[in-house]
Protein backbone atom coordinates (compact mmCIF):
# COMPACT_ATOMS: atom_id res chain seq x y z
CA UNK A 1 0.00 0.00 0.00
CA UNK A 2 1.21 3.65 -0.82
CA UNK A 3 1.73 5.66 2.10
CA UNK A 4 1.96 9.76 2.50
CA UNK A 5 3.24 11.08 5.44
CA UNK A 6 2.81 15.49 5.74
CA UNK A 7 5.05 17.26 8.27
CA UNK A 8 5.49 21.12 9.36
CA UNK A 9 2.40 23.03 9.86
CA UNK A 10 2.00 25.00 12.61
CA UNK A 11 0.81 28.64 13.69
CA UNK A 12 2.51 31.05 12.24
CA UNK A 13 1.67 35.35 12.13
CA UNK A 14 0.46 37.09 8.66
CA UNK A 15 3.65 37.34 6.17
CA UNK A 16 5.18 34.64 7.61
CA UNK A 17 6.83 31.59 5.68
CA UNK A 18 6.27 27.51 6.04
CA UNK A 19 7.60 24.97 3.93
CA UNK A 20 5.45 21.69 4.08
CA UNK A 21 6.59 18.19 3.71
CA UNK A 22 5.15 15.09 2.38
CA UNK A 23 6.95 11.57 2.08
CA UNK A 24 5.98 8.96 0.44
CA UNK A 25 6.68 5.01 0.48
CA UNK A 26 7.71 4.96 -3.05
CA UNK A 27 9.68 7.59 -5.39
CA UNK A 28 7.76 10.61 -6.10
CA UNK A 29 8.24 10.34 -10.12
CA UNK A 30 6.90 7.11 -9.97
CA UNK A 31 2.91 9.02 -10.04
CA UNK A 32 1.49 10.00 -11.96
CA UNK A 33 0.64 13.14 -9.99
CA UNK A 34 1.11 14.24 -6.92
CA UNK A 35 -0.29 18.10 -5.32
CA UNK A 36 -1.73 19.63 -2.14
CA UNK A 37 -4.96 20.07 -1.19
CA UNK A 38 -6.43 21.62 1.81
CA UNK A 39 -9.98 22.43 3.77
CA UNK A 40 -10.56 24.41 5.98
CA UNK A 41 -14.08 24.25 9.25
CA UNK A 42 -16.75 24.04 7.34
CA UNK A 43 -15.68 24.09 3.40
CA UNK A 44 -14.84 22.07 0.96
CA UNK A 45 -11.64 20.75 -0.13
CA UNK A 46 -9.59 22.53 -2.60
CA UNK A 47 -6.87 22.25 -5.08
CA UNK A 48 -3.74 24.39 -3.91
CA UNK A 49 -1.00 23.05 -6.18
CA UNK A 50 -0.27 19.93 -8.62
CA UNK A 51 3.05 18.54 -10.22
CA UNK A 52 2.82 15.90 -12.66
CA UNK A 53 5.56 12.98 -12.93
CA UNK A 54 7.24 15.27 -16.11
CA UNK A 55 7.05 17.87 -13.62
CA UNK A 56 4.45 20.54 -15.37
CA UNK A 57 3.40 22.49 -12.08
CA UNK A 58 -0.04 24.57 -11.19
CA UNK A 59 -1.18 26.49 -8.80
CA UNK A 60 -4.05 27.93 -7.29
CA UNK A 61 -5.18 31.16 -8.44
CA UNK A 62 -5.01 31.97 -4.76
CA UNK A 63 -1.66 31.26 -4.01
CA UNK A 64 0.12 31.70 -7.19
CA UNK A 65 3.15 34.17 -6.42
CA UNK A 66 3.30 32.76 -3.02
CA UNK A 67 3.38 28.71 -2.59
CA UNK A 68 5.82 26.53 -5.05
CA UNK A 69 5.33 22.97 -5.14
CA UNK A 70 8.53 21.28 -5.70
CA UNK A 71 9.73 17.44 -5.15
CA UNK A 72 12.85 15.31 -4.17
CA UNK A 73 12.95 12.02 -6.17
CA UNK A 74 15.64 10.60 -4.12
CA UNK A 75 13.86 11.35 -1.05
CA UNK A 76 10.41 10.78 -2.03
CA UNK A 77 9.51 13.71 -0.68
CA UNK A 78 7.03 16.69 -2.00
CA UNK A 79 7.18 20.29 -0.88
CA UNK A 80 4.77 22.85 -0.55
CA UNK A 81 6.39 26.20 -0.04
CA UNK A 82 4.63 28.83 1.19
CA UNK A 83 5.29 32.38 1.49
CA UNK A 84 3.95 35.65 2.32
CA UNK A 85 1.17 33.69 4.70
CA UNK A 86 -2.20 35.39 5.09
CA UNK A 87 -5.33 34.72 7.27
CA UNK A 88 -6.93 32.94 4.72
CA UNK A 89 -4.56 30.14 4.19
CA UNK A 90 -5.48 28.50 7.56
CA UNK A 91 -6.64 24.91 7.01
CA UNK A 92 -5.47 21.32 7.13
CA UNK A 93 -3.18 20.75 3.99
CA UNK A 94 -3.41 17.32 2.49
CA UNK A 95 -0.66 15.42 -0.34
CA UNK A 96 -2.46 13.81 -2.75
CA UNK A 97 -1.34 11.35 -5.08
CA UNK A 98 -2.70 9.67 -8.33
CA UNK A 99 -1.41 6.93 -11.01
CA UNK A 100 -2.38 8.30 -13.78
CA UNK A 101 -2.22 11.85 -15.16
CA UNK A 102 -5.19 13.97 -16.76
CA UNK A 103 -6.22 17.22 -17.28
CA UNK A 104 -8.34 17.11 -13.84
CA UNK A 105 -5.84 17.76 -11.52
CA UNK A 106 -7.42 20.00 -9.11
CA UNK A 107 -10.50 17.74 -8.45
CA UNK A 108 -9.69 16.10 -5.20
CA UNK A 109 -12.06 12.99 -6.02
CA UNK A 110 -9.70 11.78 -9.21
CA UNK A 111 -6.63 11.26 -6.68
CA UNK A 112 -6.14 7.82 -5.63
CA UNK A 113 -3.55 8.54 -2.12
CA UNK A 114 -4.10 10.37 0.53
CA UNK A 115 -2.24 11.40 3.95
CA UNK A 116 -3.26 12.42 7.66
CA UNK A 117 -2.84 15.90 6.84
CA UNK A 118 -0.75 19.22 8.51
CA UNK A 119 -2.87 21.98 10.25
CA UNK A 120 -1.53 25.44 8.93
CA UNK A 121 -2.63 28.07 11.28
CA UNK A 122 -1.83 31.94 9.95
CA UNK A 123 -3.10 34.49 12.67
CA UNK A 124 -3.22 38.41 11.93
Amino acid sequence: QVQLVESGGGLVQAGDSLRLSCVASRRTDSFGGMGWFRQAPGKEREFVAVMSWSETTDHAVSVRGRFTIARDNAKNTLYLQMNSLKPEDTAVYYCAARQYWYNDYDRPDKYDYWGQGTQVTVSS
